[in-house]
């Protein structure tokens, strides 16, 4: 019961990460319509950004962990956001007005420029931060099997599901908010109501590149190191995670993105770990080829 209950605890922490990281890539796919591999490169490009500033700041400026953190962290918000609004604005607008169908092999190209960035950024280098905020906290209090999480996993949790509901509200409750939802469904009649599409769709692409980079920061910060590869692999992931809730209703899509991290974690406690993306992956496949039924506008 314990080892149950462990697991549990450990699949929190993963299915508020992919609440996020689909409740963000929800926002801009409403806007694009098209599968987006930018989104998971976005993440995982954040990621790198916080290595290479905080070691920066540590190694070369001898600053202290904390303060080297905290610039590692602004630099890689301000990297990832100001480079999804860049790419919203100069390249995935103009892909998605005349040639949408070609939207996956632009983000391909888009991620494997990202990635090799920080790869040549990095000199190849495999960087890792030092443990913080490792203290665990008890849960269950079992003399043979105590259930705990640390203070960075339950702070984590608390900051990912903040933002989810935060960005609710602001998708219910705002004006933009509004007229994000007008011009998901309908540009050009949002248009004729004198809402700007062009300024809405990077500002959704632009809340979804914040959102994947605050996850980045907040993953990273956890598991001590972001791969290059990464960003790749999430972008793929992340695809599979939103379609499991509705990929153009944000909060739909993070709950498939919480159901997705459940399914993981406790596949990774009682099953064997090689076989875990085969059969997830395998799964949400059969899962959406049986139920498809959304038909996307050309």
């Amino acid at each position: 019961m314990a080892y149950f209950l462990q697991q549990l605890a450990n699949a929190v922490p993963v299915a508020a990460l992919y609440a996020l990281l689909a409740f963000g890539y929800a926002i801009a796919f409403a806007v694009t319509r098209r599968a987006d591999l930018t989104y998971g490169a976005l993440f995982g490009f954040s990621g790198q950004i916080l290595l290479l500033f905080s070691d920066f700041a540590y190694n070369r400026l001898w600053l202290v962990l904390p303060a080297s953190l905290a610039i590692g962290a602004v630099a890689a918000l301000l990297y990832a956001t100001g480079t999804g609004i860049f790419l919203g604005r100069t390249v995935m607008r103009r892909v998605v007005l005349f040639s949408p169908n070609t939207v996956v092999v632009v983000s391909l190209g888009l991620a494997l420029v990202l990635m090799e960035i920080s790869r040549l950024a990095a000199d190849t280098r495999a960087l890792w931060l030092p443990p913080f905020l490792s203290t665990p906290l008890v849960l269950w209090n079992d003399a043979r099997f105590p259930v705990t999480l640390t203070l960075i996993q339950v702070i984590n949790t608390a900051t990912l599901l903040s933002l989810v509901g935060a960005g609710q509200l602001v998708l219910l409750r705002s004006a933009w908010g509004r007229q994000w939802r007008a011009v998901a469904d309908d540009g050009q009649a949002a248009a004729l109501c004198g809402i700007d599409p062009a300024r809405i769709f990077v500002m959704a692409y632009g809340a979804s590149a914040l959102l994947a980079a605050i996850a980045g920061v907040l993953a990273t910060a956890y598991y001590g190191t972001m791969d290059f590869g990464a960003g790749l692999v999430f972008g793929v992931k992340i695809l599979f995670i939103a379609a499991i809730g509705g990929q153009a209703t944000p909060i739909l899509a993070a709950a498939g993105g919480a159901l997705m991290g459940l399914a993981e974690t406790m596949w990774s406690g009682y099953g064997p770990i090689l076989w875990r993306d085969f059969a997830i992956f395998g799964f949400l496949v059969l899962l959406l080829v049986l139920t498809r039924q959304e038909k996307l506008q050309p």
